[in-house]
């Protein structure tokens, strides 16, 4: 079992940004690949950043890339998400996961655990 904590949301103007972090509980939280996802109101949860159980690999949605880093200090059972260049369009609940495959996925029903979700607000 592992259970997650985001904290680091906050309203942001545009053109800001904010660090995102993920706690998360369990000796076997170097074994997982982990991902940061959000979803807006209206709209389905997507998935904006992921990375491998060894952080050898990354991914990154069209949209942030450039702007967000996913980065995890498995010594601290720490996810963050540093994300840069903020835009309105990035308004959404962001939560961190927990994926117990051995490879790093991107869709949402491949991941096992989920935090409760971080608002971030960016005003124009």
């Amino acid at each position: 079992q592992v259970q997650l904590v985001e904290s680091g949301g906050a309203l942001v103007q545009a053109g800001g940004s904010l660090r995102l972090s993920c706690a998360a509980s369990g000796r076997t939280f170097s074994n997982y690949a982990v991902g940061w996802f959000r979803q807006a109101p209206g709209k389905e949860r997507e998935c904006v950043a992921a990375m491998s159980r060894s952080g050898s690999s990354k991914y990154y949605a069209d949209s942030v890339k450039g702007r967000f880093t996913i980065s995890r200090d498995n010594a601290k059972n720490m996810v963050y998400l540093q994300m840069n260049s903020l835009k309105p369009e990035d308004t959404a609940v962001y939560y961190c996961a927990v994926d117990r495959g051995a490879t790093m996925r991107i869709q949402s029903q491949s991941y096992d655990y989920w935090g409760q979700g971080t608002q971030v607000t960016v005003s124009s």
